[in-house]
């Protein structure tokens, strides 16, 4: 029986197959090295990453790190993404409790910090990478300011800046002119560009978390700082989100 017109199917589905092992293989790597830095930067700090530890614990060579991370720092602020996309993960699962889109933005805020602060010495490492000048850093950097402002703007209003990820500049200005017109339409105090909102959302979420690693802030300090900035910023006529009652 002739086998002619099976083999290249054959050799299709191997080399298909071989792809597929190879993805899951550098998939699991990752997770290995992030896994490790985390582990490492909880147990002792920013200090106590340093790459031949990470790839060391991680069970990979040290080569085979570098390939992958650069510096510890653009390690750290991968690991700071892996966990921005758990959070939004949740977040589609259990949305942002709130009537108003600041007590929905607060939420949110309030959630990202209660996950950091489960591992203070890893929190504290992450915000360091953060603001490393490390220019291998600053794609990494960017992915977590991404994720950000899209769970943001989805915590604004359902359809405002959902899948926002990925979009090209043309269809981001779309979205924040949805935006300004959803918040105007809300009330007095909408921002005149949502963009802008995200973006001051943005650093003061990063001042208050260096004050917090700095020991400046409590929990509960943290809280009202990021309650009071999703206040002032976005619309609300709901006295819980400022944390102080209707008088």
């Amino acid at each position: 029986m002739s086998t002619v017109g099976h083999s290249r199917p054959d050799a299709r589905a191997t080399t298909d197959g071989d792809g597929a092992g190879r993805a899951a293989e550098t998939a699991a790597r990752r997770e290995r090295l992030l896994g490790a830095a985390a582990a490492l930067a909880a147990a002792g700090g920013y200090e106590a990453v340093h790459m031949r530890a990470v790839a060391r614990h991680a069970q990979v060579a040290l080569g085979t790190l570098y390939r992958h991370y650069s510096s510890k720092d653009q390690l750290l602020v991968a690991v700071l993404a892996d966990q921005a996309d758990t959070l939004a993960s949740t977040l589609h699962r259990r949305p942002p409790r709130g009537d108003t889109p600041a007590e929905r933005v607060a939420n949110v805020l309030d959630r990202a910090m209660s996950a950091l602060a489960r591992e203070p010495r890893l929190a504290a490492a992450m915000v360091t990478a953060l603001s490393s000048t490390d220019p291998e850093a600053a794609t990494a950097v960017s992915a977590v300011e991404s994720r950000q402002r899209s769970m943001l703007a989805d915590a604004i209003g359902p359809d405002v800046g959902r899948s926002d990820v990925g979009r090209s500049d043309a269809a981001r200005s779309d979205v924040g002119r949805a935006g300004t017109e959803q918040l105007a339409a809300t009330g007095p105090g909408s921002s005149d560009d949502l963009d802008e909102v995200l973006r001051t959302l943005g650093h003061v979420w990063f001042s208050v978390m260096i004050a917090w690693v700095a020991g400046k802030l409590d929990r509960a300090g943290v809280r009202h700082d990021l309650n009071v900035a999703a206040r002032l910023l976005l619309p609300s006529h709901h006295p819980a989100v400022s944390g102080r009652p209707a008088g």
